[in-house]
């Protein structure tokens, strides 16, 4: 039997899942949580095989778990199972460690084979997104450069991005003009848009 924690915000996807993953001879939801910052936690204490996780939910977003996984409970597989099927996404989520990326709209029968090849220690990858993945190319934005952009998508001020990150005004313009040229968009509010939907924050 195949140990599986549900992790996402919305309580209505998290039954749909475990009821289907559920029919499943061979697969047994143990826990489910909603914030992101409890997956580790529960997973330890449910011996979980494998954590099915969400994006973005609150407490930590499901590639921040995905590190925490690796790091904390290397034995534990992780699958992301989002709706945000964005190529920076993926290649993020594979670099930090995870073992397969799916997208919801996924069939279940196709999700049951992605959790049992997980398990299995093989890595499974949406295929159109993978395509994509390769022909978009990598994330062009620095570490910094996400950061400023992040904040500078929630609206937050040169001074107040400089004030958060502890970084000199000037310093943060500098940022943020690399990478308003990059995206080539005309401002930075442009900017983080776009690499929000790309999946480079």
């Amino acid at each position: 039997m195949i140990r599986l924690l549900l992790a996402d915000d919305q309580a209505l996807v998290r039954g749909a899942l475990a009821a289907l993953l559920g029919l499943e001879p061979d697969l047994q939801v143990v826990a489910e949580v909603g914030h992101g910052d409890e997956v580790v936690d529960r997973a330890r204490a449910a011996r979980v095989d494998v954590c099915l996780l969400d994006i973005e939910m609150p407490g930590a977003d499901g590639i921040e778990v995905v590190r925490r996984l690796a790091t904390e409970l290397p034995a534990c597989r992780s699958l992301i199972v989002t709706t945000f099927g964005r190529p920076g996404y993926l290649r993020r989520a594979l670099e930090a460690g995870a073992d397969g990326f799916v997208v919801k709209d996924t069939p279940a029968r196709e999700l049951a084979d992605a959790v049992r090849r997980v398990h299995a220690g093989l890595r499974v990858v949406d295929p159109a997104l993978a395509a994509e993945t390769l022909v978009g190319g990598p994330n062009p934005l620095t570490t910094r450069e996400r950061e400023v952009l992040r904040e500078a998508l929630e609206g937050a001020t040169v001074s107040t991005i400089a004030g958060r990150l502890h970084l000199s005004p000037g310093t943060v313009r500098n940022y943020l003009s690399s990478a308003i040229g990059k995206t080539g968009e005309p401002t930075r509010v442009a900017a983080a848009r776009l690499a929000q939907e790309r999946g480079w924050l």
